[in-house]
């Protein structure tokens, strides 16, 4: 707001990333409030799943014995997902699914019944939950029906320009009556309108921009070529402004200014992360030039790293795999702590994202801008 006091002519637009991270955890861990009855009437029961799961999940990686058998029979590690990370209920049930098989056969085996005497009643409970179909179905619904907002979150979670990605497709917006484009849309309109008004304070230009606006969405003019109206749905959006936006210059100006720019914040708090790590309590007297010069070079060095050999095989595989910071559960021998970056789909397909076997791997729909197609 003093930034926007001294210079009117600037906007701010919130982290698209952790507005969605914001929602699913309203979803996933709904809070009994006044304000948010609504919501957890709907969504307890989503807590509650999320909760079981982590008794499952602890109750299995706080024992050594336990967690041994447990490798026994999932080929994969079962993730202790940090709770700062994005989506992280999600991705843990994401990879409940991927072990499901693994552990069923776990707690029906001989070695899960012989081994249980120091807490009977917690492994018989989460004996059943494991065996409960109606427990997996739910698990499946919640994937299902959150698929869109995490797919979208990942899509967002990158310092690459990903405005454009916010909308979806023709397709999608037809797939229910009550979805509409942008420009039918009236709360984007009339915040639309007032962007007008604070970027085009003079009455004239914004006469001039509203009419290069409604060529645009009426396809009229240039824009109603056959190459421009076909490129709207093959072209990159900065692309399809850069060849055809000449005709409405103003409009231009704005399309590529929004369409270059990151839609999230996630790679700025990730520096400060790395920064928190260089200076720290012990650290205290290292000078602001000497922090930002370790910092430069130990992310550098991290992405160096990753193009040997060894960091995808030997003993020091993976080991940025955590982060900066690495918090150990009591009595766990074995521990993969997955603070991923989302937007690193390289990693993120190896312990996050798989596949079950035998199912074809889910498709991200092919998201289109407002400013691309109106």
């Amino acid at each position: 707001m003093l930034v926007q006091a001294e210079y009117p002519h600037i906007f701010w637009t919130p982290c698209a990333v952790h507005t969605l991270n914001l929602a699913l955890k309203n979803i996933c861990a709904a809070k009994n409030t006044e304000r948010n009855e609504i919501v957890y009437n709907e969504c307890w029961w989503i807590t509650m799943v999320s909760d079981e799961a982590k008794i499952i999940k602890d109750f299995i990686m706080n024992h050594a014995m336990r967690l041994a058998i447990f490798n026994e029979f999932v080929p994969l590690k079962l993730l202790a997902v940090a709770e700062t990370r994005f989506a992280s209920t999600i991705v843990m049930l994401k990879r409940f699914k991927l072990i499901k098989h693994g552990l069923q056969s776990m707690v029906i085996s001989d070695k899960w019944n012989a081994y249980r005497k120091d807490s009977v009643g917690i492994a018989q409970t989460v004996k059943e939950i494991i065996l409960n179909d109606l427990w997996w179905d739910k698990v499946d619904y919640i994937l299902s029906f959150t698929g869109p907002i995490y797919d979208m979150l990942r899509l967002c979670d990158t310092d690459k320009p990903t405005l454009h990605l916010v909308y979806y497709s023709k397709q999608w917006l037809e797939g229910l009556p009550n979805r509409v484009p942008p420009h039918k849309d009236v709360e984007i309109s009339a915040e639309r309108n007032k962007c007008f008004l604070k970027y085009f304070p003079i009455a004239e230009e914004r006469r001039f921009v509203n009419i290069e606006f409604a060529r645009f969405l009426g396809c009229m003019d240039v824009f109603a070529s056959f190459d421009s109206l076909q490129d709207r749905w093959d072209l990159d959006p900065k692309m399809w402004w850069l060849v055809y936006g000449s005709s409405a210059s103003l409009l231009q100006n704005i399309a590529l200014k929004l369409l270059g720019q990151p839609c999230s914040s996630s790679c700025c708090e990730r520096n400060w992360s790395t920064y928190s790590f260089i200076h720290s309590m012990r650290r205290n007297k290292i000078t602001p030039q000497r922090a930002k010069d370790l910092v430069y070079v130990h992310t550098n060095l991290r992405l160096l790293s990753r193009k040997n050999e060894s960091y995808n095989k030997g003993e020091t595989k993976m080991w940025d795999i955590g982060g900066d910071h690495f918090d150990p559960l009591e009595g766990a021998e074995v521990l993969e702590i997955a603070s991923l970056s989302l937007d690193e789909p390289d990693m993120e397909a190896i312990n996050v994202s798989q596949e079950v076997p035998g199912e074809s791997p889910g498709q991200v729909p092919n998201i289109l801008t407002s400013l691309h197609h109106g």
